[in-house]
Formats: C-alpha cells, structure tokens, sequence
C-alpha cells in the first residue's frame, strides 16, 4: 500500500509538472516574451517604473506556478489591475502602492480560506461566454495603436507574421508558431534593419536583480485607510478575472482546477510581488491562452515563463529590446481569434433569447467600459432576474370542490419564493364560502419569510370567512422555515381581520 501511495503521488506530480518537458519549456518562453511588454505597458498605465511590472510578472509566475490551483494558467501584472492603482500611485507613491498589492495579496489568501473560489458556480455558461468574447475583443483593439499611425512596413510585417502563425502548424507542431514568427521578424529587422518600433521603445529594462524590501509605510491605522480600499478593489477584480480564467482553462484543456487553491496562490504571489518591489497582478487570459494553444499543460510551463521572463530582461535585455511590436502583436491577434468563441455567434439563433441577452450584454459592458469585473456583475444579476422569472412562472395550485360544495382542496406545485409568493396567494378564490379548505403543499417548497407569509395571509383570510384550514405535505426544510416564521399556527394567533 505505501509504494502504491507514493507511485500515485509521483504520477500526480509528474502529470501536474512535466507532461511534455520540451513543449512546456517551448510554451513558457513565447509567454515570457509576450510578457515583456505588456509587463512595461501597464506599469506605465499604474504610472510607475517599468521594473515594477516586469518585477511583479517574474515574481506571480513563478509563486502561482507553484502554489496556484490551474496549472499551465499565467499570472502576472495585469491591465484590469494596473487601473485600479492609478489614484494612489498619483497621491501616494510607489511605497504605499507595494504595501497595498501586500494586503490584497492577504484578503486574496482570506477568501482561499473561506472557500470563495466555490462560488464560482453561480456564473452562467452564458456569462462565461460573454466574458470570454469581451476578452477576444479587447485584446484585439489593444493592438490596434500599435498598428495604426506606423507605416506600412508595420503592417506588411504583421501580416508575415500571422502567416507564419497560422501556417506553420500545417507543416510542423514540434516548435510553437508564435516563438517562430517572433525569431524571424526580429532576425530579419535586426539583419535589415528595419524600421519597426520594437520592445525597447516601451520602456527602459531593468539590469538588476529583484530586493526584498519592506515598504516604508507608517504601520497605522491611517496607512489602513489609505490602502486598504484600493487593496480590495485589486483582490476582488484580480479574483474574479483569474477565476473566470481558470475555467477558461479548465474547458479548453477538459481539465479541473482547484479554485479556492488558486485564491490562496494569488494571494501569495502577490505578497512576494509587493516584497520584490513588484505591483499587484492576476491571471491573464491572453498569455494563458498563449500558453495553451502552444502545447503547455503542466506547472512547468508558468515556472519557465517566470524565469525566462528575468533572463531575459536581465541578462539578454539587449536582444529583447530589438524584437518588433509587430511580432507580439501578431502573437497577440492570434490569441484574440483563438480566444473568441466563434460557435456563439451562431447559437444567437437557437439559443434561448434570455441567454443571448445575457452574453450580448457581458460583451458590451465589458468592452465599453473595459472592467472585466462590471461586465460579469452585470450578467449574472441578468441571468439571476431571468432565472427568477422562470422559476416563478412555474408555481401551479389546482384545486377540487367537494360534492357538497361545502370543501375545497388545493394542490400546489412549485417553488414559492419571493419572486413567486403574489403569484400563489392570487391563486385562491378567498371569497368562496367554504366550511374547509386544505392547502395539500407536498409537492411545493417554501424558500423564504416572503413564502412564508404569503401562507399566513391565505390561511388567515380563509380562516376569517369562517373556514376551518389545513396545511398538509410541508416537507422537513419547509415545516422548519413555516414553523419558525409563521403566524397561522401559532397558538393565540390574532384572525386576520378586514382591511389587514
């Protein structure tokens, strides 16, 4: 039993690190490449340093590759993150911005530990849909100003390497086809010397190694203030988008992950981040994607793009400042076009009009106001109100009179909620002049105090003209919230009277 114990945990291990060595080794350097100037772009958008981007990618990459719950997903600093700091940098400093992705990083590893990451199961396939589309869009329309206003040679070279993108897995899948494209473009510019804005124009790479470092904040309970709302915005968005991304992942890969483990791996990435002089980050579907779609499947994958990302900027810094925009945002359009869920345009025509609207609505919301976190809010309070709607249309109450006329029975069907509580106390005749009226709920379910007291008004009311009434057939959790909450039984229970 014990060697069987461990050759399962060394398969397990195997399968979650090392499926495909050279393919996870292949896939982390086209990310970590991918990851260069996006790193340096959104800590422009934080206004801060580039180092602290590329710092804060190396350091969530390699803690998330290790302590995250979805393997082959990379983390790093994001854009939906990078917003959020803005305000503070601007009237704080960089020292209050480390101490901030520090606390989110603590809330993050709180909500692991109340399993949060469960409720994950509340987001509709819809919703997912929806955020997935945005997401595709969005990555797109970035690209955009690095094509528009640069010249045709640009242009051409982009369109070279989507060829080469597309092309090349119908000859050969050994070597990703982004890492190819991204190798030739930047040999041909660097043999010709193109003229084509490469990495180097984003920003300056840093030539050194990450310090430890605390940051030099007062430890008050003013410096709480000052961070702590802008450490739960970060911790809540960059949750809810690595989450999301996560079962992106998981349907792409027909995978599972561990969603309150991933909360936990967030969260301890982002404390090293702020301790390494690094922002606040989360998962990125486009790098994940990147990631995927190259082959990676295991731990090693986000490990290699980590490391390789600090290689690069610090070792082969002057290599990588040549390589063209052109190239990652042919990688990047790739990503977009893998992304997008063509099939659901499609399904707009069969699917249920509540469940398009829902996913039309994710995209728009999202795309508009490029917060990922409003777009999916948005959709599942949608699907939420379309769902109650549903449900409270299928209340049924039959009912029989007896032969003398003299008693009624009722038959209710269904589930009486809030949403559904009008709709079956109006489905008694209260004027009827009856002797009895049983009310058979067997066959019912009462959710709420709304129910609850939608059964006291019927039950009174009938009770006040003069009829004896039963309730029969609550079943065991309906009988506990009615007995608990309801008036009708209650000993000394004062006869709903007229006008009440």
């Amino acid at each position: 039993m014990p060697d069987q114990t461990a050759s399962h945990r060394f398969l397990r291990i195997r399968q979650e690190w090392f499926p495909n060595v050279p393919r996870e080794l292949l896939a982390g350097l086209v990310v970590a490449l991918a990851l260069i100037p996006e790193a340096i772009a959104f800590s422009i958008i934080a206004g801060v340093d580039p180092k602290v981007g590329l710092y804060a990618s190396f350091c969530i990459a390699v803690v998330t590759a290790i302590a995250g719950g979805r393997p082959a997903m990379i983390s790093a600093a994001t854009a939906s993150t990078a917003v959020l700091m803005v305000t503070l940098v601007r009237d704080h400093g960089l020292q209050y911005l480390l101490a901030t992705t520090i606390l989110a990083g603590l809330l993050q590893i709180g909500a692991g530990l109340l399993r949060l990451g469960t409720l994950m199961r509340f987001v509709s396939s819809s919703v997912m849909t929806g955020f997935v589309n945005a997401l595709a869009i969005l990555i797109f329309l970035a690209q955009l100003p690095e094509l528009i206003g640069h010249g045709w040679l640009t242009w051409a070279a982009t369109a070279i390497g989507l060829v080469i993108i597309f092309g090349l897995p119908r000859l050969t899948t050994l070597v990703p086809a982004p890492l190819v494209c991204i190798i030739l473009l930047t040999a041909a510019t660097m043999i010709w010397g193109l003229d084509l804005r490469n990495v180097g124009d984003m920003g300056a790479l840093p030539d050194a190694l990450p310090l430890f470092l605390l940051p030099q904040v007062p430890l008050s309970l003013g410096t709480l203030g000052i961070i702590f709302p802008t450490a739960a915005a970060i911790a809540a968005v960059g949750l809810l988008e690595s989450l999301m991304t996560a079962r992106i992942v998981d349907d792409y890969t027909e995978t599972q992950s561990d969603k309150n483990r991933e909360c936990v791996g967030q969260g301890l990435g982002n404390i090293v981040a702020g301790l390494f002089g690094g922002m606040a980050g989360c998962a990125m579907i486009g790098q994940s994607m990147i990631n995927v779609t190259s082959g990676a499947r295991g731990r090693l994958s986000c490990l290699a793009a980590g490391v390789f990302l600090l290689i690069l900027i610090v070792v082969l810094g002057d290599y990588v400042r040549q390589i063209p925009m052109a190239a990652l945002v042919a990688v990047m359009i790739f990503v977009s076009v893998k992304t997008f869920k063509w099939s659901s345009l499609r399904d707009l025509l069969t699917h249920p009009k509540s469940s398009s609207l829902v996913m039309l609505a994710t995209v728009v919301v999202v795309v508009a106001t490029h917060d990922l976190a409003k777009g999916v809010l948005t959709g599942v309070l949608l699907s939420a109100v379309f769902f109650t709607r549903k449900v409270a249309k299928l209340v049924q109450v039959d009912s029989t009179l007896s032969e003398g006329n003299t008693e009624r029975r009722y038959s209710v069907q269904g589930q009486i909620f809030f949403a559904s509580a009008d709709a079956f106390a109006g489905a008694f005749d209260l004027f009827e002049p009856l002797q009895r009226v049983i009310i058979d709920v067997s066959q019912a379910h009462f959710w709420d105090v709304t129910a609850v007291a939608a059964l006291d008004r019927v039950v009174l009311r009938f009770r006040h003209k003069g009829a004896d009434v039963e309730v029969i057939g609550l079943n065991a959790a309906s009988a506990t919230i009615v007995g608990r909450h309801g008036r009708h039984d209650k000993p000394g229970t004062l006869e709903e009277q007229p006008g009440h």
